[in-house]
């Protein structure tokens, strides 16, 4: 993991990309998310506040999900 950066330097995300790498970005109320570098940033819509640091983070393994299960059986 890297040190935290300012938001204001996201304009540079693109030179700080690695393969196997995402940023995790964070808002002022504590909020994250892991994202490419994409400019401009789209945040989710239930943030209240706007993004004030981004750092470099490992990738997260890919997991799967539970099987569907089968539909009952209507008597």
């Amino acid at each position: 993991m890297s040190d935290w950066i300012d938001f204001d330097q996201w304009q540079d995300c693109a030179r700080m990309e690695r393969p196997g790498f995402v940023f995790e970005v964070r808002n002022a109320a504590g909020q994250s998310l892991f994202t490419p570098c994409t400019y401009p940033l789209q945040t989710p819509w239930d943030w209240t506040s706007a993004p004030v640091q981004f750092r470099l983070v490992q990738e997260p393994k890919p997991r799967h999900s539970a099987p569907i299960p089968k539909p009952q059986q209507r008597p």
